[in-house]
């Protein structure tokens, strides 16, 4: 029994006592339940790490349909604008064609209304050179016999013609 005096001997006998009252006050079995509450724990986190991931993947999925719907919102956005430029492109050259052709006429009719003015105005002169003229050899050559007879024939001529 020499053993008994050895110093690991008596560290073995005092590690068993302290298993023993370990396993006498249940310590195990906390243990075993706070290893279980804590894996329990550990499991819910994964799975609402898991469940918030899911959540990020169907919002960026969300998130880049949005995207693609955008662009190809803003492309027929960008489309119809052209469009519409193109459009009232049309129309503005359309009306500036219509003002020049409206303003041509315009122009035209001033020039034939002032044409037609000249002309009225130089017949005027016309005629007033021509009764001048017929003024003047008139009373160069009209004597005051020949003016009565004038009248005189003139006078008759009248008369048969209201008759």
């Amino acid at each position: 029994m020499e053993f008994i005096y050895e110093a690991e001997f008596w560290v073995a006998v005092s590690f068993f006592i302290f298993i023993g009252v370990l396993v006498y006050l249940g310590i195990h079995k906390k243990v075993a339940s706070a290893l279980d509450a804590r894996a329990l724990r550990i499991s819910k986190e994964l799975e609402e790490t898991l469940r918030l991931r899911e959540e990020a993947e169907k919002l960026l999925a969300d998130y880049r349909r949005k995207l693609g719907d955008v662009v190809t919102e803003v492309d027929n956005i960008i489309a119809l604008a052209a469009k519409q430029a193109e459009t009232l492109a049309e129309e503005t050259r359309q009306s500036l064609k219509e003002h020049v052709e409206r303003r041509i006429k315009l122009a035209e009719e001033k020039i034939a209304r002032a044409e037609i003015e000249a002309v009225r105005e130089l017949r005027n002169v016309a005629v007033d050179v021509a009764i001048a003229a017929a003024q003047n050899m008139i009373a160069a050559k009209l004597t005051p016999d020949r003016a009565k007879k004038l009248v005189s024939e003139s006078t008759k001529a009248l008369k048969t013609l209201l008759q």
